[in-house]
């Protein structure tokens, strides 16, 4: 179907009884991934998501970075969640992999795009149709979040974190991103213009930590948890 197709479509009329046999059968797929992810991600134990691009090639110092980061928080004892997919993705399950730790793939089923990657444990391999399930299992699964250079949907992913943990909804969990140069010029405008506006307080920017090195990403997390006496319980 093509972008034309999917507009005109959203202008039809439909009646009651395509409504209903249409919507009821979305119904059923949703409610099959949230009971699969359910199952699933419940016996992982304690994990921290990484997020970043797709796009970012095996020989890019980020992508570099990202295994690093989660190789070493397999030997401090978290298991690590992903999108599933190539990039920084595939570099999060391949750090994790090399240290023979929990690596978790929530994968997204996109048109001429994304397939998992090869370094995702095979009973740890979870593929959504619909990004707000997805979202759902990184969200409630996650002990923290470090989030890599990305695009549209990596800031996606930030921001849900962010506002669920502004909102209450979820635990003060550790938000990390890393690559200062990368996350500059946007976090300046969060705090030169919303913060101004007042469109989000002051305490708002203390969710957020920008490091630069591996070691420093995974110290945040240390750090958060040695606060309440925890550790990782493998």
């Amino acid at each position: 179907m093509t972008d034309e197709d999917k507009i005109k479509k959203a202008f039809q009329d439909r009646d009651w009884n395509e409504i209903k046999t249409h919507d009821s059968w979305v119904i059923f797929k949703v409610m099959a991934e949230f009971v699969e992810g359910f199952e699933k991600m419940a016996k992982i134990g304690p994990c921290v998501s990484v997020f970043g691009s797709a796009r970012t090639k095996p020989d890019h110092p980020y992508y570099k970075m990202a295994e690093e980061i989660a190789a070493k928080l397999v030997r401090h004892g978290y298991g690590v969640i992903t999108g599933g997919g190539p990039g920084i993705m595939e570099a999060g399950n391949k750090g994790a992999k090399s240290e023979n730790g929990k690596s978790v793939g929530l994968n997204i089923e996109l048109p001429h795009e994304q397939g998992s990657n090869v370094y995702i444990d095979p009973d740890k391999l979870i593929s959504f149709d619909y990004f707000f399930v997805r979202k759902v299992m990184f969200v409630k699964y996650s002990q923290g979040f470090v989030i890599m250079p990305g695009g549209f949907g990596t800031l996606d992913e930030m921001f849900e974190a962010i506002t669920l943990i502004q909102t209450n909804k979820i635990g003060k969990f550790p938000i990390v991103l890393v690559g200062k140069k990368f996350w500059a010029g946007l976090f300046d405008w969060v705090r030169d213009v919303m913060l101004t506006e007042g469109n989000i307080s002051s305490p708002d920017l203390d969710l957020i930590n920008l490091v630069d090195t591996p070691e420093e990403a995974v110290k945040v997390i240390d750090d958060f948890y040695s606060k309440y006496l925890l550790t990782p319980n493998f």
